[in-house]
């Protein structure tokens, strides 16, 4: 399934944002954080994960939706909400 450029940022954005918050969560340990701060950061990194997750989950429900007949990558509903549950 071909994505567009404007379906690609947004998940970038998070993805990095989550890159970041991950090498916050590696210094920590590092150098000795509080727990607190340690599962502060691993909650942020989960979550922006899962919401990529679901960004691209999205995207491939809406291409579905509008060109049915796209055989580039075809996924059928099953797989999709196969996808959708790995992230719950």
């Amino acid at each position: 399934m071909a994505h567009t450029p404007a379906d690609i940022k947004p998940v970038l954005n998070r993805l990095r944002r989550a890159q970041g918050q991950l090498g916050a969560v590696i210094a920590a340990v590092e150098n000795g954080g509080s727990c607190r701060d340690v599962v502060i950061q691993l909650a942020a990194v989960s979550s922006a994960l899962d919401k990529a997750g679901f960004q691209i989950i999205a995207t491939a429900m809406q291409k579905c939706l509008d060109d049915p007949d796209d055989t580039t990558d075809p996924m059928t509903v099953e797989e999709l909400q196969k996808l959708f549950m790995t992230l719950a």
